[in-house]
């Protein structure tokens, strides 16, 4: 195998992975809404604010594409997966927070009801607040995949 198809084959997982957080995240969006508003309603939401649940779709998928690189990359020299850390949780929390209003539909109890009509009036800010997690999520996951990749080219030339 020539060394530019395993750089290929070092990138496709990785894809494959993030494509498939993308998805997933949009169709756990699209089943949480659906099923407690309605699919039209939740085709209505998303259109109106498709470009920030994009974003947050996107920032997950390249965070998770970014951490099994990572943990493809460290797993070739045996290390403990204990270097490896992922941000997934920040945009799970991201689209939890931006679907939660949601379940004032389904959740009469007054302290709850009265929570989620904050989260629903402040909607646009917690996708703004979310967008930055996201963003840290990516930056620090680069960054370790940065350190790791450095030390991974260390081990080679060592080889």
């Amino acid at each position: 195998m020539t060394q530019l198809q395993s750089a290929a084959t070092q990138f496709i997982r990785p894809m494959q992975f993030g494509t498939g957080a993308v998805v997933l995240l949009l169709a756990i969006y699209f089943g949480v809404v659906g099923l407690i508003s309605g699919m039209d309603f939740a085709l209505d939401q998303f259109a109106q604010f498709r470009y920030f649940i994009v974003a947050l779709a996107l920032g997950f998928g390249i965070q998770a594409g970014l951490y099994t690189y990572l943990k493809n990359l460290v797993g070739q020299h045996g290390k403990s997966g204990k270097v490896v850390a992922a941000s997934g949780t920040t945009s799970t929390a991201a689209m939890v927070s931006c679907c939660a209003h949601y379940l004032v539909n389904v959740l009469p109890v007054m302290g709850v009801t009265g929570f989620l009509t904050i989260v629903a009036e402040y909607q646009v800010e917690l996708f703004w607040i979310d967008l930055v997690f996201n963003a840290a999520g990516i930056l620090y996951v680069s960054s370790k995949v940065y350190q790791a990749y450095k030390e991974h080219k260390k081990c080679e030339i060592n080889s």
